[in-house]
């Protein structure tokens, strides 16, 4: 007797599920619930089309119920919602368009209701100039008040991954925008000394920052609203974009006995199991394992949406298939720049107690001397054994690649040797002979095995000046331009000769531009018997992480 699979919810996570299952099982009845009009589509695009990167809406469609009927002869039922799990007598009750309420049986259910934009409750939260941006009719509800020609103005209230390629489409198209974000800093995957690099760029792209300042209200005028933030700041616009967060569309399954999370998402083993007998969860509304910290988390990006609708079909098919947990590999554009991400960062490893140690660098994308040569922001956390914790990186070119060849050694469970190890495909054009995954690599290995002894700014900023000597080994006129206050200049290539100048009792702290000549000078002062320390990423971190974005 064929088995009966009802999937809750398309996208990422359901789509992957039905096409998988059915390569699986040619016999099964597969029914797909879809509340909305489409089934899969490309929510990462959304943004893009409305600032017309992408110029063809279809194109963002994946997958039609059409299309899906006739290859994979799954019953697509879209504007079906479903409203309640029956978990005992195996039913879902929906409320259709066409067939009005309803029941249905399963032998196995499969969940994928992913997660709702999240709209605090603050006056003037259904402003009609206020819209989130989640799916294809979001979309385009935006993007109409955008060609009207008559937006000059918009607030984007959340700097995260939507809001900042929001801002960025909407600048691109002319429009004045203004980021809102309650935290110090955007970009919450990455730290602040990250961060700070993409508030820089978009600020000389033309967008305003409010940080550390949430929204408050909006009031609704003739020609424009005012949005108006905890700290008393009065924005005028006629275009709102709520982009502060997602929150697990689950509400349906509170009586279902289904066992949720803190936050309302959906628990489940490594099998993508529920609680319930034979069902299952996958995608933004499911609660998973932190792959560093082993901590219960959510992250909502279609790559872990996708591999878990494929573990649940293989497992409901009979399969062994497991999901290992996520480590929240992530990129994105920020006008020229690219910043990425893998693994844990500084302010998840403090709030969990885990020690661990970093090293930042800045090497070129390429080879220096070939034309183009950008340079790539590296940051790499590492605990002392050398396990890789995580890794950011912000630059122009190359980041891509550089943040997947890291997060892949993570997930293989390697180390800072690994990294140093790796054959990586090197021309003029494309990389250097030691490419900057190796360089971060490098600089770990020498900060572990004892020939370095790495420092941040913070460790720096903060010395005794009674105790400490701060150095700074660059050249007078790189000194010139700028340098940390009580520093005193030896250049490396002058610092053995000079070395009398230098009091034995106390610790040398020394910098120079990024690193590598810091490297040098510590090796010099070590083996002379000077106690010393290098301040990881030199004077470039200290400059970029001092930048202080304009009111």
């Amino acid at each position: 007797m064929s088995k009966k699979i009802l999937i809750i919810g398309g996208v990422a996570g359901g789509a992957s599920a039905a096409a998988r299952l059915r390569r699986l099982d040619e016999d099964a009845q597969i029914i797909m619930l879809e509340r909305d009009e489409y089934i899969s589509f490309a929510n990462c695009g959304l943004p893009y089309h409305i600032g017309d990167v992408i110029g063809e809406r279809g194109s963002l469609i994946v997958q039609t119920p059409a299309a899906m009927h006739h290859r994979f002869r799954i019953d697509v039922r879209t504007f079906s919602e479903a409203t309640a799990v029956d978990t005992v007598h195996k039913t879902v009750t929906i409320n259709s368009a066409e067939k009005g309420v309803y029941q249905e049986s399963y032998d196995s259910l499969v969940l994928s209701p992913g997660a709702g934009p999240f709209v605090p409750n603050f006056p003037g939260n259904h402003s009609a100039r206020a819209c989130t941006l989640r799916n294809l009719p979001d979309m385009d509800r935006i993007k109409d008040v955008v060609d009207s020609q008559s937006l000059k103005r918009a607030v984007v209230v959340g700097g995260g991954f939507v809001g900042l390629e929001m801002a960025e489409n909407l600048r691109d198209k002319g429009v004045d925008v203004t980021i809102v974000e309650a935290a110090p800093h955007v970009m919450p995957p990455l730290d602040g000394d990250m961060s700070v690099i993409l508030e820089k760029e978009l600020q000389d792209n033309g967008v305003h920052l409010v940080l550390g300042d949430g929204i408050k209200s909006i009031e609704d005028k003739a020609d424009c609203s005012v949005v108006e933030t905890a700290s008393g700041k009065q924005l005028e616009a006629e275009l709102i974009v709520l982009a502060i967060g997602v929150r697990p569309a689950t509400a349906f399954l509170k009586d279902s006995g289904i066992a949720l999370g803190p936050k309302g998402h959906i628990i489940v083993d490594d099998q993508m199991r529920t609680n319930a007998p034979d069902v299952y969860a996958v995608g933004d509304a499911v609660q998973v394992k932190d792959f560093v910290t082993g901590a219960e988390t959510a992250v909502p990006l279609a790559g872990p949406a996708n591999k878990q609708g494929r573990i649940a079909a293989d497992v409901i098919c009979g399969l062994d298939s497991h999901y290992k947990a996520t480590q929240g590999t992530s990129i994105l554009k920020v006008f020229s720049l690219a910043a990425a991400c893998t693994g844990a960062n500084e302010r998840t490893l403090k709030a969990k107690g885990i020690a661990y140690r970093k090293a930042v660098a800045h090497p070129f994308a390429h080879a220096s001397y070939y034309p183009g040569a950008t340079q790539i922001d590296a940051k790499l956390l590492y605990d002392g054994q050398g396990r890789i914790l995580g890794c950011q990186m912000v630059g122009k070119e190359g980041v891509d690649k550089r943040v997947d060849v890291v997060a892949t050694v993570l997930r293989l469970g390697g180390t800072v040797e690994d990294l140093t190890e790796l054959e990586l495909a090197y021309a003029p054009p494309f990389s250097a002979a030691k490419d900057p995954v190796n360089m971060l690599g490098y600089i770990a290995q020498n900060d572990l095995n004892g020939t370095s002894h790495l420092v941040d700014w913070d460790y720096a900023l903060n010395r005794d000046p009674a105790a400490t000597i701060l150095l700074d080994v660059r050249t007078p006129r790189e000194f010139g331009l700028g340098h940390a206050e009580g520093a005193l200049n030896i250049p490396v290539d002058e610092l053995r000769e000079r070395l009398s100048e230098l009091d034995p009792a106390k610790e040398i702290i020394e910098y120079c531009q990024v690193g590598l000549r810091g490297h040098v000078a510590y090796r010099i002062l070590a083996q002379h018997g000077f106690r010393a320390v290098n301040v990881t990423g030199g004077w470039k971190t200290y400059a970029q992480t001092h930048f202080t974005p304009k009111a």
